[in-house]
């Protein structure tokens, strides 16, 4: 015997006999100092998830599969070898180039071992440079690789916008030519209609940061690279730009000035420029197109700038490159609000949005691709300049954009399902699948409890089953099986009149050694 917490003598081994901590609650009633400590031991975690993560389902895995595969197609038809490094790298491998700069290690997920910092990757090309910089020596220049992975951004989430995504990457490291970044462009379009985006459901937008550096320049902003200082002030107008589509005209024109204060009373402080500082950069931001205007408007307001001027010569080529590819401006087009987020970027820059159409069902959600050319990434490790370029593809707001509008798997279909007439005949039902899955047709027996057959069909809706296979006690005898066209099924009963339903026209008995014939038939005329 001992005693208890709220004093009564009570055997031991049946004090605490409950594991979810009920009997100790109730024998603990008269203190509530106790009772809390019991609430304590039997709390259970909260079935979650982090704000910005998610799951993912078997249509959503099915479909990311085929946006990989066709993308891993484009890829290597455009020249490009596979590539895979690993999750994590050290964290001064990876450098500080996201846009939040007001954080020590912003943007990244990161944890200090053995005196030294890790972290997840937060994009593709941060690793491909330390590859090519450790490998240098035995890879050809110029190296073109392609990779898919997930990424992790410590950000805030949003709508399509996850703290962990996947990337498809492809780079070209070593080329300095204006037809690499074109190149980039031409896969973008690609790659977006053969996963299903119609013209018109899309555009790629074409900036330069030589353009953007000269304007600043010109404006009288000091000389940034000299000047950490100077550098902040830069990133505050790159970032302003960057989230004019999301705050508007005059939210960027706050956020280019003094600062802007949200709905919430957050505010954020602003680049500090003069009113006619900050009506040049918004002239610049209306330039856009697809014509020979857009170049002279740009050569106008970019006019005794060094960097500007070569920004727009690049602009030029790189057009040029990508209408000889068969990429018009009704794809492709100069976009002067064009920043990407990264700071790496040196040169041209360019993104792939989905856009509404009376031709596409998939809402407009944003950037879908994007990439630019990046010079001075690889000579963070090497010392020397090595001219570089790339696209990256993100699948998860692919599968965002396609869910919101309907347009992804619903079609999708689950497979024939073989139900449980008789528990004691496994052997036969599974024989049935097995030769059905050796015929190359998905198909699975029915696992759950099987004396109810209500419950078997209710399963095959569940799972978006094409066909059902049943035999009973009649089928067996008669050497036949049933089997209900699922699809079929479900179209009648919302249309049929009482002559139609009792005529079943949606289920056939066959004989037992045509069923994968019959099954690969149903299927095939499912498929038309």
């Amino acid at each position: 015997m001992r005693r208890t917490a709220c004093g009564r003598k009570e055997c031991a081994a049946n004090h605490h006999r409950r594991t979810d901590g009920r009997d100790a609650e109730l024998s603990c009633r008269g203190d509530p100092v106790a009772r809390a400590r019991a609430k304590k031991r039997c709390r259970r975690p909260q079935a979650r998830l982090p704000a910005g993560f998610r799951d993912y389902v078997g249509s959503e895995i099915r479909r990311r599969r085929q946006i990989l595969q066709v993308v891993a197609e484009v890829f290597e038809g455009f020249g490009f070898d596979p590539l895979e490094t690993p999750a994590i790298e050290y964290l001064d491998a990876l450098g500080k180039f996201l846009p939040d700069v007001d954080r020590p290690n912003a943007g990244v997920f990161a944890w200090k071992e053995d005196e030294t910092w890790l972290s997840l990757r937060y994009d593709m090309t941060a690793p491909l440079a330390r590859y090519f910089a450790q490998h240098r020596a035995v890879l050809p220049s110029p190296f073109r690789r392609y990779t898919f992975g997930s990424v992790w951004r410590n950000e805030k989430p949003g709508p399509g916008r996850f703290r962990q995504f996947t990337q498809c990457d492809a780079d070209t490291v070593g080329s300095g030519s204006p037809a690499a970044d074109a190149e980039m462009i031409a896969l973008a379009t690609r790659i977006l209609e053969e996963i299903g985006i119609r013209r018109g459901g899309y555009m790629v937008k074409l900036n330069n940061r030589k353009l953007l550096d000269g304007l600043l320049l010109k404006i009288g902003m000091p000389r940034f690279a000299e000047d950490p200082s100077d550098e902040a002030q830069r990133s505050t107008v790159l970032r302003a730009i960057d989230k004019l589509e999301r705050l508007g005209s005059q939210g960027v024109r706050a956020l280019l000035g003094p600062g802007r204060r949200d709905e919430s009373g957050d505010f954020t402080a602003g680049a500090g420029l003069a009113i006619d500082q900050i009506d040049t950069i918004m002239a610049f931001l209306d330039v856009t197109g697809g014509g020979d205007d857009v170049l002279r408007d740009l050569e106008v307001l970019v006019a005794g700038s060094d960097a500007g001027a070569e920004g727009l010569a690049e602009t030029e080529a790189v057009m040029e490159l990508v209408r000889v590819q068969g990429v018009g401006p009704d794809r492709c087009v100069i976009d002067t609000t064009v920043v990407r987020g990264l700071g790496y970027y040196t040169g041209p820059v360019f993104e792939a949005e989905l856009i509404n159409s009376e031709d596409c069902e998939v809402p407009r959600v944003g950037s879908v691709a994007g990439g630019g050319r990046y010079d001075g990434l690889v000579q963070r490790f090497t010392g020397q300049r090595v001219p570089a370029t790339g696209i990256s593809l993100g699948v998860d707001r692919l599968l965002a954009a396609e869910l919101e509008g309907q347009a992804a798997t619903e079609s999708t279909r689950g497979p024939v399902v073989v139900t449980i007439m008789d528990r004691h005949r496994l052997g036969d039902y599974q024989a049935m699948v097995t030769e059905l899955r050796n015929a190359d047709i998905c198909a699975e027996l029915f696992l759950g409890n099987a004396r109810n057959f209500g419950r078997q069909l209710k399963y095959a809706d569940a799972r978006r089953c094409s066909l059902a296979v049943i035999q009973g006690e009649n089928e067996l005898r008669n050497g036949t099986v049933m089997i209900k066209d699922l699809q079929l099924g479900a179209r009648i009963s919302a249309t049929a009149t009482a002559a139609e339903w009792k005529r079943r026209a949606w289920q056939q008995e066959i004989p037992r050694d045509r069923l994968v014939a019959v099954t690969r038939k149903l299927l095939a005329g499912q498929s038309g």
